[in-house]
């Protein structure tokens, strides 16, 4: 009985770490964005930061610059190259990130 629990004590403590280590692993397409998008909040540059913003706004933000409703210089073009399952998944991802 002491061996069942304590294989329950180990599974707890492996799913409690699953969304930790889901935020860290960046999904396909995702690390492409820190070529522009600077990941910390001390670069100074005129390309908007990503980690941390609603993922809401990233995809809405994304889907316009595929569909042309937004202008851009080459987002328009990145962003054409996503599917909107992974832009989901990038936008999460980057929100996830502090």
């Amino acid at each position: 009985m002491k061996t069942l629990s304590v294989i329950l004590g180990m599974a707890t403590i492996v799913a409690s770490s699953l969304p930790v280590l889901a935020a860290s692993v960046p999904p396909p397409g995702a690390a492409s964005c820190s070529g522009c998008h600077s990941s910390t909040a001390a670069a100074a540059s005129p390309v908007t930061r990503l980690y941390g913003r609603d993922a809401n706004e990233i995809v809405t933000a994304m889907t316009g610059f595929r569909d042309g409703s937004v202008p851009s210089t080459v987002m328009n073009r990145i962003a054409k190259g996503f599917t909107d399952d992974e832009l989901r998944a990038i936008a999460a991802w980057l929100a996830a990130q502090k």
